[in-house]
């Protein structure tokens, strides 16, 4: 059983800055790319970044510069630091494993609960 655990969201000005921390536990071998998802009401899910287990970046296009992605291998963690918040950033973040090769040798994808930013103007 693996499960990812999301922390750091809350309510903040806009201007400011957030924290997002996800750590996946349980029996994994390896993770292959962690990221971050949003959802803002009546809206889809959207990538917001994601990290390889090599350092690899991606971020969509209108939060490179303001969003910062990165990764602790050793354990299992993922963080997004969030600078310069919009209240348009209001959305639930999720965090995303992809491709977790748990005991057996199968891998699978994971997301967290989700975690709520809200950013007022």
């Amino acid at each position: 059983q693996v499960q990812l655990v999301e922390s750091g969201g809350g309510l903040v000005q806009a201007g400011g800055s957030l924290r997002l921390s996800c750590a996946a536990s349980g029996s994994i071998f390896s993770i292959n790319a962690m990221g971050w998802y949003r959802q803002a009401p009546g809206k889809q899910r959207e990538l917001v970044a994601a990290i390889t287990s090599g350092g690899s970046t991606n971020y969509a296009d209108n939060m490179q510069g303001r969003f910062v992605i990165s990764r602790d291998n050793a354990k299992n963690t993922v963080y997004l630091q969030m600078n310069s918040l919009k209240p348009e950033d209001t959305a639930v973040y999720y965090c995303h494993a992809a491709r977790v090769v748990v005991a057996g040798g199968t891998w699978y994808d994971y997301w967290g609960q989700g975690t709520q930013v809200t950013v007022s103007s």
